[in-house]
């Protein structure tokens, strides 16, 4: 299941290279995920690949990001967010919702370095 779900993350991952609204580097992050979990033989031929080492390696590494992939990251984030909000009544969710936001800002501005 860990490698099927992981050759879909990576088959996403693909299409996000080539169009922007796509965020590239958080579903290569899950195909690395799954395919660690799945299999030491798909992890070790993942790893291998120009496109691991193009997109995740410094962030493996360095835990670092360009100001593009953060913003991209953080765009595509906001606006899957901002449909149940827009869609949800409830105010404790909202507020929740809202957080959420707040955190992943937090985190992605200061946990994980611009390069």
């Amino acid at each position: 299941m860990y490698i099927v779900v992981g050759f879909i993350a990576l088959g996403l991952g693909v299409i996000g290279i080539i169009l922007p609204v796509v965020p590239t580097t958080p579903l290569l992050l899950l195909a690395s995920f799954c395919f660690v979990k799945g299999s030491e033989r798909f992890e070790i031929w993942f790893k291998g690949t120009t496109i691991y080492k193009r997109h995740l390696e410094s962030f493996v590494k360095e835990r670092s990001m360009t100001f593009r992939q953060k913003a991209t990251i953080l765009l595509f984030a906001d606006v899957m967010i901002a449909i149940p909000f827009i869609l949800i009544d409830s105010v404790p969710l909202r507020i929740m919702l809202l957080l959420i936001v707040a955190y992943k800002y937090y985190y992605f501005i200061y946990k994980i370095k611009t390069i």
